[in-house]
């Protein structure tokens, strides 16, 4: 799933490829992926990109003096950027294609979603904040004021596993599962650690990962092109998707936790003074 490195670097790769074009067509292949119908689809034509913004894990497609057209890519959506579109219009079918963006230059991008679940999402509003995911949103976690305090303050009497926690969109925004994975091994912390435990010395311990693997992560995806974001998100990562190699820090091996639908990755050594966590799926396997 795209988080907020990635949607950030794809904000200001689109920043600067739209902004001060003129959008002449909008194309909906999978009709399901437009979640509203005031304003129209078609209301975004014609019109030239002022400005594109973040929102978490949503990319806003502002145009001059008319509609927001806002996405979220969900787990396996993704925007693939075309320097030629191809003619004619794209044709419904099973393929990924969800969704098509023309410009009069002839450039322009495709929404792709692979797998079955279709959970790409596309708003025309016009205010992002009427998309209600937006309007749920917690505070951005790169943001000047998001300080210890500030996240201290989210954290106090939450009764909930830290790892889930910070997946909470409406706790603090942009974070998943794979930068949740990432910012708990650099802090040195359990993913099953109560959030409202946490003594001072750790919410500063959580607070620097939380800032420092983000921003390493925006710094290493900025000036790439849109293709090559899932790569570079991917050569990054020390502990998520890492089951069974060595961790990076301390050699130890890279244990998971399997849930229904996802998985989460952490380092014994480093996380949870060498204890490995119950992993109850597995277990039931096990019988």
């Amino acid at each position: 799933m795209p988080e907020l490195p990635e949607v950030e670097a794809l904000k200001d790769f689109l920043t600067e490829h739209l902004v001060g074009r003129r959008v002449v067509r909008v194309l909906p292949v999978a009709i399901s992926v437009l979640k509203t119908y005031d304003p129209p689809l078609t209301a975004v034509e014609g019109g030239e990109v002022a400005a594109v913004g973040r929102y978490g894990k949503f990319l806003d497609l502002a145009t001059d003096g008319g509609p927001h057209l806002v996405t979220h890519l969900a787990r396996a959506g993704w925007l693939q950027w075309r320097d030629r579109l191809p003619d004619g219009p794209p044709r419904p079918g099973k393929g990924p294609l969800a969704l098509r963006v023309a410009l009069e230059t002839g450039e322009g991008f495709d929404l792709t979603e692979a797998g079955t679940q279709k959970r790409l999402a596309v708003y025309v509003v016009r205010d992002p904040r009427e998309v209600p995911g937006i309007a749920r949103l917690g505070p951005d976690p790169l943001a000047a004021d998001f300080d210890e305090e500030r996240l201290a303050a989210l954290l106090t009497g939450e009764r909930r596993r830290i790892k889930g926690a910070l997946r909470d969109q409406s706790l603090i925004a942009g974070v998943g599962n794979a930068y949740s994975d990432e910012i708990l091994h650099a802090a040195r912390m359990s993913p099953f650690k109560i959030a409202a435990s946490l003594t001072p010395e750790e919410v500063h311990r959580l607070h620097e990962a939380l800032r420092t693997t983000l921003t390493e992560a925006v710094e290493r995806s900025r000036g790439l092109a849109a293709g090559r974001l899932k790569a570079e998100k991917k050569s990054g990562l020390r502990v998520h998707g890492r089951t069974g190699e060595p961790c990076p820090v301390c050699g130890d091996t890279i244990r998971e936790v399997s849930f229904s639908d996802s998985s989460l990755q952490y380092c014994p050594t480093c996380q949870t003074g060498g204890k490995p966590l119950a992993d109850r799926r597995l277990s039931r396997l096990l019988k």
